[in-house]
């Protein structure tokens, strides 16, 4: 059996919708035991829709590896059950409303009173105090609040991402968080509470547009596919298609003005001379460009683009995706069992001397029995 790197970790998780359950499928990913606590109806995320043969494509994707044990945590008998878990795990990972694990009495002061060695990790939306420590999140909402969509989607229009980066910023920083704590624990021996909040996660991310506007004197531009503050940088029509072009500086200019576009004289042009100078003047830029790339074949101009080493990509669909010939050339998708049958999943994306954990996505309730039967004394 392959070592992975968090053999031996047990999680218990009072997890629902994305951020815990991403955080929690990373651990599990790095093979540790991840036991999902959910209600009898379940975490709603199991609802959110029927695209995988019935079965909610967002749960698929953050719960494989895991084991589902249903608590009834407003019984005594459900709460006692409880608390011999977390009594038992290294890890406890908890995304429910403001005060709900506290009010159970298995909040973060609790936990760590009856067992000192651990990692506590509460995810929330803005935090513990403030104005905003009650309020609802959601992902969308917390893109607003952090400026996300003030710098996203056109000018006319801003434009929500189409993931759930929020959470999934959350996600990943509760998860390192997590790494970065049993690292201390195995140096010191004890345990601690660590906090993320989903807007400051996001508000991490948004440092780029934050110092920008910050000492820049105003905001970096809604540009829909183009680079706010790079040019020429984003979509370009060719003859049959779209190319997506990045330039990165002044020699890859010269040279994507020589080699691919044919105009070697724009080098002269006092206008493109930096980065800078073709951002102010983008539309000048691109109303010079756009007719000799539209005249091109999409082949012809990433042929050109390759051959002078510029990056470029071509727009893809998910299909696209899921058949992209990079991922399949390095083998990168794998067959996971669920109850609807097996399911193709990508590989995490983190490559080690070991094999990531990717068991079965659990049924509800699938693993109660066994597990109250391990844990809890009384069962």
């Amino acid at each position: 059996m392959t070592d992975r790197p968090l053999d031996g970790i047990t999680v218990v998780s009072l997890e629902q919708a994305v951020a815990a359950p991403f955080a929690t499928r990373q651990l599990a990913d790095l093979g540790a035991r991840v036991i999902k606590v959910e209600r009898n109806t379940g975490d709603f995320a199991r609802e959110y829709d029927t695209q995988v043969h019935g079965m909610a494509s967002y749960f698929v994707w953050l719960n494989r590896s895991k084991e589902s044990v249903v608590l009834d945590l407003k019984s005594a008998h459900g709460l006692a059950a409880l608390r011999q878990l977390i009594a038992g795990a290294d890890v406890v990972v908890q995304n429910l409303a403001p005060g709900a694990v506290d009010r159970l009495g298995v909040g973060a002061k609790e936990s760590l009173r009856v067992n000192p060695a651990l990692v506590y990790s509460s995810i929330s939306g803005y935090g513990t105090g403030g104005p905003y420590q009650d309020k609802k999140a959601y992902d969308l909402l917390i893109q607003c609040e952090a400026g996300l969509l003030s710098v996203t989607g056109t000018p006319e229009f801003p434009a929500k991402v189409g993931i759930s980066i929020a959470d999934i910023a959350a996600g990943m920083y509760a998860y390192s968080g997590i790494l970065s704590a049993l690292l201390k624990r195995s140096r010191t021996g004890t345990g601690q509470h660590i906090e993320v909040s989903m807007l400051e996660a996001l508000g991490e991310w948004m440092g780029h547009p934050y110092f920008y506007a910050e000492y820049g004197g105003q905001p970096p531009a809604r540009t829909g596919a183009s680079h706010a503050t790079i040019a020429p940088y984003g979509p370009f029509d060719c003859s049959d298609g779209v190319v997506f072009i990045a330039i990165q500086n002044d020699r890859e200019w010269t040279r994507f003005c020589a080699e691919v576009v044919e105009r070697p004289d724009l080098t002269e042009d006092v206008r493109y001379a930096d980065n800078a100078r073709r951002v102010q003047n983008r539309s000048e830029l691109e109303a010079t460009i756009r007719p000799v790339l539209r005249s091109l074949l999409r082949r012809e101009v990433t042929d050109r683009l390759d051959s002078a080493t510029i990056a470029n990509a071509t727009l893809r669909t998910m299909e696209d995706f899921s058949a992209h010939p990079q991922l399949e050339a390095r083998g990168r998708w794998r067959q996971i069992d669920s109850p609807v049958g097996p399911l193709r999943s990508l590989v995490p994306p983190v490559n080690g001397d070991w094999e990531p954990r990717m068991d079965g996505v659990p049924a509800l309730g699938a693993d109660t029995s066994r597990v109250l039967a391990e844990f809890c004394k009384d069962q």
